[in-house]
């Protein structure tokens, strides 16, 4: 998405080297979906924070936004890790490498290590609470009613999500297959639950009656 547009819906996307420089990074190494998907978590997000009068740094959010999923990538998927830590880590190295405080570059990775984790992010920094809002509002339509019929409409005119339901899910499933693991105590595993014949989830209670203390 060139930087250079106008708002949509009153929200302006960043257009600092740093912006333009990680729409960069995720146009080359995403596809479509993944691409469109995460401007929609930051402009969503953005959108709930003005609702909500909170004060957060629109760059970070932006960072953030963009590469929240970028761990569910081809090259990710041997790593053995949760895929929210390999986009986190990604982003970080990114942060860094443009000499972003360390501060700004924690709250980045935290963000994005805990938007599949709800419950605690809103209770934390904006720019964490908002990238988790606008994940749940795209993915997950929580607070539908709570975006205007208009904004709704001209965020997805710019960024479409044609099929999202079922390609989102796919997209999901393809990232996670193979290390199934990683899904213990996550929403994921209803993904795997899904679309992944033979997939056993973990059993939070088993572990702890199957574990080495005698009693």
């Amino acid at each position: 998405m060139p930087t250079d547009q106008p708002p949509v819906a009153g929200v302006r996307v960043p257009d600092t080297k740093l912006a333009v420089e990680a729409t960069e990074l995720v146009r080359d190494t995403t596809d479509d979906l993944v691409y469109h998907h995460s401007h929609r978590v930051y402009l969503f997000g953005a959108l709930r924070g003005r609702e909500q009068d909170l004060s957060f740094d629109p760059e970070l959010l932006y960072v953030a936004a963009l590469f929240h999923d970028l761990g569910l990538g081809g090259r990710f998927r041997s790593s053995g890790r949760r895929f929210e830590v390999d986009s986190a880590d990604e982003a970080r190295r990114f942060l860094r490498s443009h000499g972003v405080p360390e501060d700004s570059v924690r709250r980045v990775w935290t963000a994005i290590a805990l938007h599949t984790t709800p419950g605690i992010p809103a209770f934390m920094e904006p720019e964490v609470a908002l990238v988790t809002a606008g994940v749940e509002y795209d993915v997950l339509g929580l607070g539908y009613g709570e975006v205007s019929d208009a904004d709704r409409a001209a965020i997805v005119a710019l960024h479409p999500r044609p099929d999202f339901k079922r390609r989102i899910l796919a997209a999901f499933t393809d990232g996670i297959r193979t290390k199934p693991e990683t899904t213990f105590g996550n929403v994921k595993a209803d993904v795997l639950q899904h679309y992944v014949p033979g997939f056993e989830r973990g059993d939070f209670v088993r572990t702890i009656l199957d574990s080495p203390w005698p009693e």
